[in-house]
């Protein structure tokens, strides 16, 4: 079994031995961060690109990938950022595979080093299909920080088209999901939700 194995949310919570907690506008009072006119930019070039090519690559290339730069350019490029790297922590439960996107409070790119304290999921069209997999994968980001001496950290996560995102928290075994879905238009929010797990650590 592989993060891929979880196809939904309701088995991965099973089988992970998680509770659920829906909350509407569960990062309402987190604030917004104004995107510099270099992610602006960019992203005037490549979203009709991404909607007219239309296929999950694509939106990572070239949407989510600008926007997670971003955040790494706030901290002044002192986080970690991996693309695609297998993570794998727990064959047992099936915590093994690659992540579409890890983001760690460490400046180390030659390996993915604790604390990681946000996980992205690319998907194509379709959220709901990417949270199962993306819970994994917080799990896994949760027992690897344990592992690593990081016991309190609180693991986000994020499920995206690139036009759209949802986000989650996991802290111990409760996965709080945010019924408030963003959109690309709401560019200013959802950085502000991906820059906050790391305000404390810099």
């Amino acid at each position: 079994m592989s993060y891929s194995d979880f196809k939904n949310i309701e088995q991965a919570v099973s089988a992970l031995e998680l509770t659920v907690e829906d909350i509407p506008h569960l990062f309402s009072a987190i604030a917004p961060v104004e995107p510099s006119e270099r992610l602006r930019q960019t992203l005037d070039e490549t979203l009709d690109l991404a909607a007219s090519i239309s296929t999950e690559k694509a939106r990572s290339e070239l949407i989510i990938t600008p926007i997670l730069l971003e955040v790494r350019r706030i901290f002044n490029y002192q986080l970690g950022y991996f693309s695609g790297n297998t993570f794998n922590v727990d064959d047992s439960k099936g915590l093994t595979g690659a992540c579409d996107f890890i983001l760690s409070a460490a400046a180390n790119q030659s390996l993915i080093t604790a604390p990681v304290l946000t996980i992205v999921e690319a998907k194509d069209n379709d959220i709901r299909v990417g949270l199962g997999q993306c819970v994994a994968q917080m799990v896994a980001a949760q027992i690897f920080n344990i592992r690593k001496g990081k016991e309190q950290q609180i693991i986000y996560g994020a499920v995206s088209t690139g036009t759209n995102w949802k986000f989650l928290m996991l802290e111990n075994q409760l996965v709080k999901i945010d019924l408030t879905e963003y959109f690309i238009i709401q560019l200013d929010k959802i950085l502000g939700i991906l820059v906050e797990p790391f305000r404390s650590c810099f």
